[in-house]
């Protein structure tokens, strides 16, 4: 095997299960890839349930996946997934929320079906997914557990043609908050990751464009967009320690684009 394929140290199973949603393609193969290496057990949640259709997983990880269908529109899907991740051994206890969609164009003209798509997925989704997930993570409440919502800095930049994404990651940001509140007695931290620009398949060609990279020279302090694997590895590293005093909390993990003035 190669280094990538040698198995990892194997975490207790008391440790628990971590699952993520939105694994089939992108920044949820990177966060499967992370969490391997540390040692999770790792339950791959997406709508067709045969784990990651793209990237370069080596195979050993992919015989360690729990692959699952779960479509978070769907609360029955959602429950049947979650119930058979922790009738598994250490059972849930993690879950990151990372399912989601980026439908843009002109608010003048973006209907309402459109809005309500974005909102189904990115809001409501995660929230049923957090509420389903809640009375296996209470369970764990002697050591404690954990959800990882993946938001974006568009929760707090004016961003023509993206209202109904701005609006969804906004609102996640507040069930994070909101839900760190109530759930905080339990034991149940909650943190969301608010990524800048991600250079994954879909955001590539965008990406490479002159006018796009003279951008972000002038824009962004580190110079360019993140690497998927760099925020899956700083998602996965966050459940190497305790999360207590950073529940509730919104992290930004764009290399300080959404605070910087830029140059002129």
């Amino acid at each position: 095997m190669t280094q990538k394929e040698t198995a990892p140290a194997t975490k207790p199973l008391g440790d628990g299960i971590v699952a993520v949603t939105g694994a089939s393609r992108g920044l949820g193969v990177e966060i499967i890839r992370a969490l391997d290496e540390r040692g999770f057990t790792v339950a791959a949640l997406s709508r067709k349930g045969i784990g990651p259709e793209q990237g370069d997983l080596p195979d050993a990880v992919k015989q360690r996946l729990i692959n699952l269908a779960c479509d978070v529109t769907d609360e029955d899907s959602i429950a049947a997934a979650l119930a058979e991740v922790d009738s598994r051994p250490g059972g849930l206890r993690y879950l990151i929320n990372n399912a989601g969609i980026h439908l843009l164009g002109p608010s003048r003209s973006f209907s309402n079906d459109d809005f309500r798509q974005v909102l189904e997925t990115n809001v409501i989704g995660a929230f049923a997914a957090a509420r389903a997930a809640y009375p296996y993570l209470r369970a764990k409440k002697d050591r404690g557990s954990a959800i990882i919502n993946i938001g974006s800095f568009f929760d707090r930049l004016a961003t023509p043609h993206n209202t109904a994404y701005s609006a969804s990651k906004a609102a996640l940001a507040a069930m994070n908050r909101c839900l760190a509140a109530e759930w905080a007695k339990d034991r149940i931290s909650l943190v969301n990751v608010a990524p800048g620009y991600i250079d994954t398949d879909i955001a590539r060609e965008y990406l490479a464009l002159d006018e796009v990279k003279a951008y972000f020279a002038r824009r962004v302090p580190i110079g360019r967009p993140s690497q998927p694997e760099e925020v899956a590895d700083f998602t996965a590293r966050l459940l190497d320690g305790d999360l207590t005093l950073l529940t509730g909390g919104t992290i930004y993990v764009d290399g300080g684009h959404s605070i910087d003035h830029g140059r002129v």
